[in-house]
């Protein structure tokens, strides 16, 4: 018969098994190992019991959000130091001198790194990884779809200043590429050619929404844009997904990505906040000879660093409306 035991469906909250294994395999005691229910929690902890010193714990002016949080709910005096005006930390600026010494130092490793300030070839790690990704759990039978995004800033809804990057796949495609792998298939029965090899040449032609270009990749403002800075990413060849990615292409995509977020933060001088992500060929192993692969920047500030735009009233039961046309945005872009 079951019992209370047997039936119990919650961990142990003390994590006993869990310390042991961890600390078997550091070579510690399971008393030397400490758990918690998120990093969240762990860092807290350590704030309260370690941090709370009679000199101030010092952290960069750009650095983990919580880390000034937690000081001000633990009572933890602080000081903010400076970056250099490139964003990095001078290792200078942390040294005791007369009369100043902290009472602890603690930042993020990396200390929140952007497209700004990674160089081209860490992201160039990343496209690499992004490859990998797709091949990967776009083999598994159980997959349809692999979505790969980024959310930047917390007026995004990021508890770091850092971009969020994230990869999901699901069994079905999602929507919004359910509904342009539709599209595009469509257009290619109707034209005999890919809508978005066709689009990209037809605004190469007009050269009035390009923000800038390399041998592979072309950054755009859509025509259809709804958000103020909005933007894409294509490729100049058909391409349907990363899968399809030459070394070069893989490396001139992320110096496209770097030049085109590099143009967002000097727009308003600014970490930009921003969605971004890709749309590529459901998985499945189909040709998909319709598809062509693509990122969409969606931007949310409008004005300034401060003034953004928001999508309600009329816009949002009625028709979306432009602030600025396409045409200014990317003239915007391109002067910067």
């Amino acid at each position: 018969a079951a019992t209370g035991l047997t039936l119990r469906l919650y961990p142990d909250p003390n994590a006993e098994a869990l310390k042991a294994a961890l600390a078997g395999y550091h070579g510690l005691r399971p008393d030397q190992v400490f758990v918690g229910n998120g990093s969240d929690e762990v860092l807290a902890h350590a704030f309260m019991a370690l941090l709370n010193q009679a000199r101030p714990l010092w952290f960069p002016d750009i650095t983990y959000s919580f880390y000034p949080v937690y000081c001000g709910l633990y009572g933890i005096q602080s000081e903010t130091v400076p970056l250099a005006e490139d964003f990095s930390i001078r290792a200078d600026d942390y040294l005791p001198g007369p009369g100043r010494r902290p009472g602890g130092i603690i930042f993020p490793n990396p200390n929140a790194p952007t497209g700004r300030l990674l160089t081209r070839a860490d992201i160039e790690r990343v496209v690499d990884a992004w490859v990998e990704e797709t091949i990967t759990l776009g083999g598994r039978p159980d997959i349809g779809a692999v979505q790969i995004f980024e959310n930047r800033g917390a007026i995004m809804g990021c508890s770091n200043p850092h971009p969020h990057g994230q990869i999901w796949a699901t069994r079905h495609p999602p929507n919004e590429l359910e509904k342009e792998t539709h599209r595009q298939a469509q257009y290619l029965l109707d034209h005999g050619r890919p809508l978005l090899v066709d689009y990209l040449a037809q605004e190469l032609r007009l050269n009035e929404r390009i923000v800038s270009e390399n041998a592979h990749f072309v950054t755009l403002a859509p025509f259809w844009a709804i958000w103020p800075f909005e933007t894409m990413i294509l490729p100049r060849r058909r391409i349907g997904g990363f899968d399809e990615l030459t070394a070069e292409e893989k490396s001139a995509l992320a110096a496209a990505l770097s030049d085109l977020t590099r143009r967002y933060d000097r727009l308003f001088d600014v970490s930009f906040p921003y969605s971004m992500g890709f749309h590529q060929k459901p998985t499945g192993g189909a040709v998909h000879s319709e598809w062509q692969m693509h990122a969409h920047f969606y931007p949310p500030l409008l004005r300034s660093a401060t003034v953004k735009k928001f999508m309600v009233g009329f816009e949002m039961l009625g028709s979306p409306q432009r602030d600025l046309t396409p045409e200014a945005a990317a003239a915007r872009l391109r002067e910067v």
